[in-house]
């Protein structure tokens, strides 16, 4: 049995050996034409952008548009595969056009994606058989909690642990810890297979693709002769095996997945094959793929043992560098591949709130204000939110409470109250969240904490920022630029092609915007978080069924 995510070799590479890390089967180091670029690109949960660097990391162009999501029905959450590949082509060529280059020029692509958001598409003809199914779907809320609650998963979660008991290994604790979430593949790829005709048809007639989207991009960019996915992404699906480091034959099993189905895994860094010459009209390496969280915590540079990544996008992510060793966790933070890259592989523990910048774009699709950046001074305006609290919880409630069920909602609410009261509410709530994170992972993962570096859309807004320091008590770096998936996807692409020589090297390149510090104590907070608690236990449950 193993747990959603995986685990690492056992040596971490010195820095001679790292210096000459290459990808396995990797492209090496090309003759480039002139100064030659890399691209960076990530395709985010609400945004794709691409930036175009050059080897001192500078930005020369980019293009982004939104990614378009899909509601049809209640809790489920849908992309449109044929738009999203029409953005994901203009946005390449907006960034290259506006950098002034030729495609000739880009010398390595690395893509970063949104994670556990698949699709499944007929081998022969390359058409998809559904939309993209999104990490936020919740079609398989019934299905998750059926297997929770099962005998056969409680048996062998209580026989592991007893074996646990005598023989103290790791991969019979992670066994005996592990649940199933609406966020892994696993069991929405299940109830896929139980519920969809033509996939079944496919599948047995062993014509089914199945992909998260880094691979049917690749699958795409290179006109099916390139199949596979990275340990990045496959770690955080739910069905891969961190310790075999391949997708696990008895989850597989138990949830009737043909493991046949699923991608070759490849190193993060690696040769996956070029861009179709009548795509881009030039034939582009594709030499990184990874997932996002991996590639922002890659492109924060948090490299060493004990460094943190706090991500706050669309979703909140807390990520810790646990360096070769697995850590399994009994509250919900979960064990990842961060990258592999030859002999290395580099893990992390994650624990991660679904909404965070999906609650500022709420607000604002109610017009409690034109501009996100409106918030920060909104809320500073204000000495406190007159005891109004905000539960952010459109896609259910995770790490430290695990609560799919659970609503969004306000309370506390006053004839008083106004606009500013709510969104400063709004805001508090994600500050608590990463403080309930943090806690978690201090609790759970025996680390020294070094650093603390952010990134994502929502570390722009100071207000958070700077609670976030004070609740924690800890100094947090913000970095100059802060689209860090898109950084690390093409630092990961540029370090195949010899286009930068180590990481060392990108530790030099990386420049930090403000760093934060604590100016408030943990007490000032403690009543109103306090009372956030409360609002949060009375939000839980409230859905019978999703």
């Amino acid at each position: 049995m193993s747990v959603p995510t995986p685990a690492a070799a056992e040596a971490e590479a010195t820095p001679e050996q790292e210096a000459r890390v290459r990808p396995s089967q990797g492209p090496g180091p090309p003759d480039l034409p002139g100064p030659g670029y890399v691209l960076g690109l990530d395709l985010g949960s609400s945004v794709i952008r691409c930036h175009v660097y050059d080897r001192a990391a500078r930005i020369h162009g980019s293009g982004s548009q939104k990614v378009k999501v899909i509601y049809p029905q209640n809790g489920w959450v849908e992309i449109d595969p044929e738009v999203l590949w029409s953005h994901f082509i203009a946005v390449i060529k907006e960034a290259v056009q506006a950098a002034g280059i030729q495609m000739h020029q880009i010398v390595g692509l690395g893509i970063s994606t949104q994670r556990a958001t698949f699709i499944t598409w007929n081998k022969k003809t390359g058409n998809h058989f559904h939309n993209f199914i999104s990490w936020q779907d919740l079609r398989a809320t019934e299905l998750v909690k059926s297997w929770n609650n099962s005998f056969l998963l409680k048996l062998i979660q209580n026989s592991c642990k007893i074996l646990h008991l005598f023989t103290r290994s790791r991969r019979l604790l992670g066994a005996s810890l592990f649940s199933f979430t609406t966020q892994q593949v696993g069991l929405r790829l299940a109830w896929v297979l139980q519920n969809v005709i033509e996939v079944q048809k496919a599948v047995r007639e062993e014509n089914c693709c199945f992909g998260t989207i880094d691979t049917w991009l690749l699958y795409k960019l290179t006109k099916g002769s390139a199949y596979a996915t990275d340990f990045s992404n496959a770690s955080t699906t739910g069905i891969f095996d961190p310790y075999q480091m391949c997708w696990s034959g008895i989850l597989t099993s138990l949830l009737s997945i043909p493991i046949s189905l699923l991608p070759p895994v490849k190193d993060t860094s690696h040769n996956f094959g070029s861009v179709d010459k009548e795509i881009f009209g030039a034939s582009i390496p594709i030499v990184a793929l990874v997932a996002d969280q991996q590639a922002a915590m890659f492109g924060e540079c948090c490299f060493q043992r004990g460094d943190v990544k706090l991500t706050m996008g669309t979703g909140t992510f807390l990520d810790i560098n646990t360096g070769t060793n697995v850590q399994q966790t009994v509250g919900g933070f979960y064990p990842l591949i961060g990258w592999k890259i030859g002999p290395e592989v580099v893990c992390l523990a994650e624990g991660n709130a679904a909404d965070t910048g999906t609650a500022i774009k709420w607000a604002q699709n109610l017009n409690l204000f034109t501009d996100a950046d409106e918030t920060e001074k909104m809320a500073k305006s204000l000495p406190d939110s007159e005891g109004v609290c905000f539960v952010p919880s459109f896609s259910g409630l995770q790490v430290p409470l695990n609560d799919p069920c659970a609503c969004a909602s306000f309370m506390g609410l006053k004839s008083s109250t106004n606009k500013y009261h709510l969104v400063r509410a709004i805001l508090e709530s994600i500050a608590f969240r990463n403080k309930q994170l943090y806690e978690m992972m201090q609790k759970e993962i025996d680390i020294p904490v070094t650093t603390i570096r952010a990134d994502g859309g929502v570390c722009k807004n100071s207000f958070i920022m700077q609670m976030t320091s004070d609740l924690i008590n800890e100094k947090i770096d913000r970095p100059a630029q802060i689209d860090m998936s898109c950084l690390g996807a093409a630092s990961l692409a540029g370090l195949a092609v010899g286009f930068w020589t180590n990481k060392e090297e990108l530790k030099k390149l990386r420049e930090s915007g403000r760093v934060f510090e604590p100016q408030r104590k943990w007490k000032e907070y403690e009543p109103s978080m306090e009372n956030w608690v409360k609002a949060v236990k009375r939000s839980m449950n409230w859905y019978s069924k999703i």
